[in-house]
């Protein structure tokens, strides 16, 4: 219910503490899900003490429990693991704190923290956090490799010395932090961000040895997987050996087996890439030559030909063309020629032969009038008349006695 208070007449701090005391203590017992991060047992004490969080939301309550409640689950429950708790809410009103009386506590299996992650994977990657098409592929080289690891862990040793041994130049940023537990995974991503935040590091690994799946489980988180998501940075995942399986597996953009693989996918031999390049020297080398003797061979065989040996061949062969074409000419020019002349001859002598001149000579004369008329026929002229003769000779002058 609601209390009426102003700045003239303010409620103390204990009576607010009283009154939230009196609302919590109307609220029934609830069922809490939470990981445990501090656990206390004390030799002959008869109330147990526990420290639920939420890595999700990074909130902790302090849980109390007798002895009897506690006990049938002593052996199933630790530091790190997951339980459900039947509590009623209490305020201590003079600290104001809250915390929870525990009933019953309840361990979370295997098999239900396996449902839960397959329901979170399949969530994830209906979201496309999984795609193959979102993977980045890895730098050839990487001049700065940003790791993620437990500190002074084999993980850690793994990739520094693999890496070091193939490429022994290669530069790492290292960020120690928790990988299991309660903190790991606040921590995991900090990590994550602060080396996705340097743009000289090319690559980041997260790596971590085996364990049983509880310990995994921090790789799993939800948060973690969005963070990696949302990186530009290529991260590759290297977590556990072959068999596990977290989703930060199914979102980096390479999953490495072991961290040993890890190191072996991230950095190129130095063996190995400078037998590559001596193989492809000595095929560079094989091409050139094989391509220098071939054109050898294919000049040598120009060389060894009549036409380059002794060009003049050519010319001396087209000179005898060129004189048989030449005499052939002539030799049709000359026959032209002559049937030309020979024909001409023919021709002047058949026009000699049908020349009047020709008649003239045999004795013969034409006669004509002063006109240039000829006579043809004796009726056609008159006494007296005076006609010009015309003969093979000359011509002269004649009259015409008698009709």
């Amino acid at each position: 219910m609601a209390v009426n208070t102003s700045a003239d007449a303010p409620l103390p701090v204990g009576q607010v503490s009283r009154l939230i005391g009196g609302w919590i203590d109307r609220l029934g017992a609830v069922w809490v899900e939470g990981q445990i991060t501090q656990l206390s047992r004390r030799p002959g004490a008869g109330v147990v003490f526990l420290t639920l969080r939420d890595p999700s939301y990074d909130i902790s309550l302090t849980v109390t429990c007798f002895r009897s409640v506690f006990d049938p689950v002593a052996d199933t429950v630790r530091e790190g693991a997951r339980v459900v708790v039947h509590a009623k809410p209490e305020w201590y009103a003079p600290r104001g704190q809250l915390s929870l009386r525990a009933a019953e506590i309840r361990p979370v299996g295997i098999g239900e923290l396996l449902a839960r992650l397959e329901r979170l994977k399949s969530s994830l990657a209906a979201e496309g956090l999984f795609a193959a098409e979102r993977k980045r592929p890895l730098p050839f080289l990487p001049q700065l490799i940003g790791l993620v690891c437990g500190r002074a862990s084999a993980a850690e040793r793994d990739v520094l010395e693999n890496a070091r041994l193939r490429w022994p130049a290669v530069r790492f940023e290292v960020r120690n932090v928790p990988v299991q537990g309660v903190h790991a995974v606040p921590k995991v991503v900090a990590a994550v961000r602060e080396l996705d935040a340097l743009p000289e590091v090319d690559v980041i690994v997260v790596a971590r040895g085996g364990g049983s799946v509880e310990d995994l489980l921090p790789f799993s988180d939800e948060e973690l997987v969005r963070a990696v998501a949302a990186c530009r940075t290529p991260v590759v995942s290297a977590i556990g050996h072959e068999p596990d399986s977290p989703l930060l597996d199914l979102v980096a953009d390479l999953r490495a087996s072991t961290p040993t693989d890890a190191a072996k996918k991230i950095v190129p031999d130095v063996g190995e890439e400078l037998t590559r390049i001596q193989h492809l020297r000595d095929r560079g080398l094989r091409a050139v030559t094989g391509l220098l003797d071939r054109e050898e061979r294919g000049l040598a065989a120009a060389l060894g030909r009549p036409a380059i040996q002794r060009p003049q061949v050519m010319v001396e062969h087209r000179e005898e063309q060129i004189a048989a074409l030449l005499h052939r000419g002539r030799r049709t020019l000359g026959h032209l020629l002559d049937r030309a002349d020979s024909e001409l001859a023919h021709t002047r002598a058949r026009v000699v032969a049908l020349s009047p001149a020709a008649t003239l000579r045999r004795g013969y004369a034409v006669l004509q009038r002063e006109d240039g008329s000829v006579v043809r026929a004796a009726a056609e002229v008159t006494a007296e008349e005076t006609l010009r003769a015309r003969v093979a000779e000359g011509e002269f002058t004649v009259r015409v006695g008698e009709a």
